[in-house]
């Protein structure tokens, strides 16, 4: 029984049932063409809705936003109506869902942003990163990254506009709230970190520059639909999509400082999650609590012993399980009961039908 991970918590307005968070997992099955959410979408996140917060995939705010084949996003009125399937479907079982709300930057090719050449804080190609592309077939064709062009400060107002209307567009959808991905080699990573950002404007340089892009997305958000319904996704110690910082530890404490004043209803950290990967230092994990007031969540490589430690441990208020959640519909109650869990079909994560998405049971005790 894992006690502290079933304790109620409150995250802004909201009362969530536990601290088990299913966090956002790109799965490449938006209708075609408009990539819009849909019914079979609808099912899978409605049989996860006994998570005490959902956070659906990364939704694009824009078509120049998008990196991959096939990602819903969030800027259409087919677009808004196709959420509204998915989030009354998780409603109707009292579950609670956030939209994550995504612009890739560099990380994506032409083929995916109709022809247009994407944008970034700095003229900087990802290397050794690949993207996949609609070839034709049921199956992703992947192509490397192409270079994006430095944003202007004329494209920097344009996309936090448009950062502000995908967060209105979530609630219209009938969302709970929205986060902001910040992460993993995206677009507002792009700026926070030192070794993507070679800008000489108020926009790079020293760490309150490169902070400055994410404080103003997020101003115009919690402007838009209320700082109790925004959380901020940041991985501080990845290098994921080519996105390196060199003072990682003092880059993301400011930026916890950041949001805190800025008061976001949560900060969700992903950590490195790979095999042999270094775990994130406690020292970090200490700053962050010290400086930020709101609710903390951590994801990566936890099962549910190391998640009700890290809880009782007082360093994370809830807990990410992402890959656990792909085969494990019914998560909370597997960890609840110590029943075993399912492993996930890599071959059927991006893509596809309902195979790999909706057919994984709930365990059934004999």
């Amino acid at each position: 029984m894992k006690d502290a991970l079933f304790q109620p918590i409150k995250l802004g307005s909201l009362s969530l049932q536990n601290r088990i968070v299913m966090p956002p997992m790109t799965r490449s099955r938006a209708t075609q063409p408009g990539n819009s959410a849909n019914d079979m979408m609808a099912t899978y996140y409605a049989q996860r809705a006994s998570a005490g917060l959902i956070v659906a995939e990364s939704t694009q705010i824009s078509a120049l936003g998008q990196g991959y084949a096939w990602t819903p996003g969030i800027y259409s009125e087919e677009q808004i109506t196709g959420w509204r399937k998915v989030t009354d479907a998780v409603h109707e079982k009292d579950g609670v869902i956030f939209a994550q709300l995504w612009h890739v930057g560099r990380v994506t090719h032409t083929a995916n942003t109709g022809g247009e050449q994407p944008i970034s804080s700095s003229a900087l190609k990802a290397e050794n990163v690949k993207v996949f592309i609609d070839n034709g077939t049921d199956e992703p064709g992947f192509v490397d990254v192409v270079e994006p062009r430095e944003m202007t400060k004329e494209d920097i107002k344009n996309v936090v506009a448009e950062y502000r209307q995908a967060a209105l567009n979530a609630i219209e959808a009938g969302f709970d709230g929205v986060e902001l991905h910040a992460a993993n080699g995206y677009l507002v990573n792009q700026f926070i970190d030192s070794e993507a950002n070679k800008r000489n404007d108020e926009y790079g340089g020293a760490i309150e520059n490169r902070l400055r892009f994410l404080g103003e997305v997020i101003e115009a958000m919690t402007d838009a639909i209320g700082a109790d319904r925004v959380g901020v996704r940041l991985a501080p110690f990845t290098s994921l999509n080519g996105t390196v910082d060199k003072t990682p530890v003092e880059t993301y404490t400011a930026a916890a400082v950041l949001l805190n004043k800025l008061n976001v209803v949560y900060l969700h950290i992903a950590e490195v999650d790979w095999d042999d990967a270094p775990d994130t230092p406690t020292v970090f994990k200490h700053n962050v609590r010290e400086v930020y007031q709101g609710v903390i969540i951590y994801a990566g490589k936890y099962d549910g012993d190391k998640a009700e430690q890290a809880v009782k441990d007082g360093l994370a208020d809830m807990i990410g399980f992402g890959r656990p959640f792909v085969a494990n519909p019914d998560l909370p109650n597997r960890l609840r009961n110590g029943y075993p869990l399912a492993q996930h079909d890599p071959n059927t994560l991006f893509g596809g039908g309902e195979k790999g998405l909706t057919d994984y049971p709930e365990y059934q005790a004999d």
